[in-house]
């Protein structure tokens, strides 16, 4: 084969390349649909919800003095969940965020632990988090807290009011 024959077939597999490059970002679609994203947050909300009532009390075996996680963290507040893992000196190891939430279920809370990989225990850390959101992650924090999460009225994330205390209008997110 010649050196031009060479440069002719190169160059002719390189613009089939380009071709189909070009090709497939003009004609390619958004990884999600409109629809697609709302059901997603959707479903994140709903997860949220569930974490948000597990944090105030609904779960009975989480306690067994009516202590529940926002008696000591309103609003998931010091709760850090962007701080983990990180080391706790009541473990004398490095322990990941789920880990301090039994720590608490267990301890003040005097009830039984989750399952760190149930459903539970993901809707606690989506209201934690999201919560949360916006906060530098900084694992391994352990000497400072971040300040309390601001959370105007209601619970600090969409959902229906209930019409009790301060949840009484829609969740309006903060524009940052």
């Amino acid at each position: 084969m010649t050196t031009r024959t060479a440069i002719r077939r190169a160059l002719g597999i390189g613009g089939i390349v380009v071709a189909t490059v070009v090709a497939s970002t003009v004609f390619a679609r958004p990884p999600f649909t409109e629809e697609e994203l709302e059901a997603q947050m959707d479903s994140l909300y709903q997860a949220i919800q569930t974490g948000y009532d597990l944090w105030h009390g609904s779960e009975p075996s989480m306690t067994s003095n009516g202590l529940a996680c926002a008696n000591c963290h309103p609003d998931t507040a010091a709760s850090n969940p962007q701080t983990f893992p990180k080391y706790m000196t009541m473990y004398g190891e490095v322990v990941p965020w789920q880990e301090m939430v039994n720590w608490c279920i267990e301890n003040p809370q005097l009830g039984e632990r989750l399952d760190p990989t149930s459903a539970e225990m993901t809707a606690i850390k989506a209201y934690a988090m999201y919560l949360h959101r916006g906060l530098p992650i900084e694992p391994g924090l352990a000497s400072e807290q971040t300040a309390a999460v601001p959370v105007a009225f209601g619970t600090g994330f969409k959902r229906e009011p209930t019409g009790l205390g301060v949840d009484t209008r829609e969740y309006e997110p903060e524009r940052r």
